[in-house]
């Protein structure tokens, strides 16, 4: 089957190789499997379903939540003289019968639908007898409430397993947890899923986390930013709507070509500046997260988080939009400790059952754990989401090469005058405050409790392998540093260590006390 595969591929797609991933997924789906698939923004999920609809010469049926990304698809899949449609609000009637009509005559089809035209009676009479290769679900993650964009409309496509238990369903998501997974095939109600994780390492991404003592040290890294990428695209993601007009400003009094989304705009506003951003008339769009699921332009250089997002499933898929021609691009965010504040807010304002606001709030502080690790970032990502690739050390992030040219930073004089700035008037508090490369709130350490504190970090990370987990799940840096430099000595003294509760206590609180007395 191999060769004929990768036949179809190139008569078809006029690709000469699948991404990785891309092969298994389809090969499951061909025998007939149910597939929970995650690919990275970038990583090819597209031809995940399209591929099928060619191969066994039979209609696909895709449900999308973006007309803008349908309509994008069905063209390229025309151009590559396959078979396709959409059928969407505002469409006349003769071009809804014109695309029943080409499906009737039968052959491959890739038919692109609403979650909510999914709901429909007369689709569902439909689709009952109809022979059909394959239900596929983009962005499945807004199935699960507790990924980071549930749709409440999306909760209802288990009709698809109900209505035709014989078709194989594949749903498909760029960024999900093991827990988010787990329940997207609880609820739509798929049968024993092969999962498929794979494409998460972007070798030729730089991540990059700064530590910003304010929104001044901010706008000047974002500026130099800017400046030290002057060709190809630029996203700077901001927390709210204010804050995204408040950016752009400052920004369009030094750049040309910028501009500005939210859900605020109308929907023509929208859709002008989206087409305006596409066509290369604005080179930098200020935005919140509003912008961007379905959007795939290949010479995204710059991606700047001015605020910490909510998670790092959102975190991850909004920088993936960097790089997507294989060219080296930077990804950078911008963390202040009031960050988590605003996200913070969010939360609480939520509407949400007390069970998803309590993974949410595991989740933000997954995030900030993440923000202010020492550990390769690449790395970690790859482990969090369970990748069926592992690296030691990617040495392209801000904490296996610092150094690198690829990386934001101010000019040395204002790094010294913000630590002048900061250093405290007294020596008498263990827990001062200094600006490092890496953090601008990091406890001081003697050389003994050093010592101690690199003993607990090699603890964490063979803790983190033997658990397969990111070693920021298990404690922060900001927890190992003050187990130096505290050295509690017995269990009740580990519960007044930030970052160590009951569950933490119970799980590892032992091995922190041998490690301890053993430094």
């Amino acid at each position: 089957m191999q060769i004929e595969l990768d036949s179809v591929l190139k008569e078809n797609f006029n690709l000469t190789a699948f991404r990785p991933g891309q092969k298994e997924i389809i090969s499951s789906i061909i025998n007939k499997k149910d597939v929970l698939a995650v690919l990275p923004t970038g990583g090819g999920k597209s031809l995940c379903f399209q591929f099928p609809a060619v191969f066994t010469k039979e209609l696909v049926i895709v449900v999308s939540p973006l007309i803008a990304l349908m309509k994008d698809q069905v063209r390229s899949l025309k151009n590559n003289k396959i078979p396709a449609g959409a059928i969407y609000s505002g469409q006349t009637e003769d071009e809804k019968r014109q695309i029943f009509s080409d499906i009737q005559k039968g052959g491959p089809y890739v038919l692109y639908l609403s979650p909510e035209r999914v709901q429909k009676e007369g689709f569902q009479q439909w689709i009952r007898s109809r022979k059909i290769a394959l239900f596929a679900i983009d962005e499945a993650h807004c199935v699960s409430q507790w990924g980071h964009d549930f749709r409440a409309e999306y909760s209802q496509l288990n009709i698809l397993k109900r209505l035709r238990p014989d078709v194989p369903t594949l749903a498909l998501t760029a960024s999900a947890t093991p827990t988010v997974l787990h329940d997207i095939a609880l609820q739509i109600r798929l049968r024993n899923p092969e999962k498929r994780v794979h494409g998460f390492y972007r070798p030729n991404l730089y991540f990059q986390v700064e530590m910003c003592d304010g929104e001044d040290m901010k706008n000047q890294l974002l500026i130099k930013g800017i400046e030290q990428h002057p060709t190809g695209r630029v996203i700077v993601y901001c927390g709210t709507r204010k804050k995204t007009e408040e950016v752009h400003q400052e920004l369009s009094e030094r750049f040309s070509g910028v501009g500005y989304y939210h859900a605020g705009l109308t929907p023509n506003k929208r859709t002008q500046v989206q087409e305006q951003y596409m066509n290369g008339d604005l080179r930098i769009l200020v935005a919140t997260n509003a912008f961007g699921m379905g959007i795939d332009q290949s010479d995204v250089r710059l991606v700047i988080h001015y605020h910490m997002p909510s998670t790092i499933d959102a975190l991850y898929q909004e920088m993936g939009r960097a790089g997507r021609d294989g060219q080296d691009s930077t990804c950078m965010m911008l963390y202040a400790s009031k960050d988590k504040g605003l996200q913070s807010y969010f939360i609480q304002s939520s509407d949400a059952p007390q069970e998803i606001k309590s993974a949410r709030w595991r989740n933000l502080d997954a995030l900030v754990n993440y923000s202010e690790s020492s550990e390769c970032r690449h790395a970690e990502i790859l482990t969090y989401y369970q990748d069926a690739q592992r690296i030691p050390q990617c040495g392209h992030c801000d904490n296996c090469l610092p150094q690198s040219d690829r990386r934001i930073v101010l000019p040395k004089v204002t790094i010294v005058e913000r630590i002048k700035d900061k250093m405290p008037r007294s020596s008498a508090s263990k827990l001062s405050s200094k600006k490092r490369s890496q953090s601008n709130d990091a406890i001081i350490l003697d050389p003994s409790q050093e010592a101690v504190f690199q003993a607990l970090k090699f603890w964490r990370k063979q803790k983190a392998v033997e658990l397969d987990v990111p070693a920021f799940i298990i404690f922060s840096d900001r927890t190992l540093r003050e187990l130096a430099l505290l050295n509690p000595g017995n269990f009740n003294d580990l519960q007044n260590i930030h970052g160590i509760g009951a569950e933490k206590l119970e799980r590892y609180g032992a091995d922190v006390m041998l490690v301890l007395k053993d430094s």
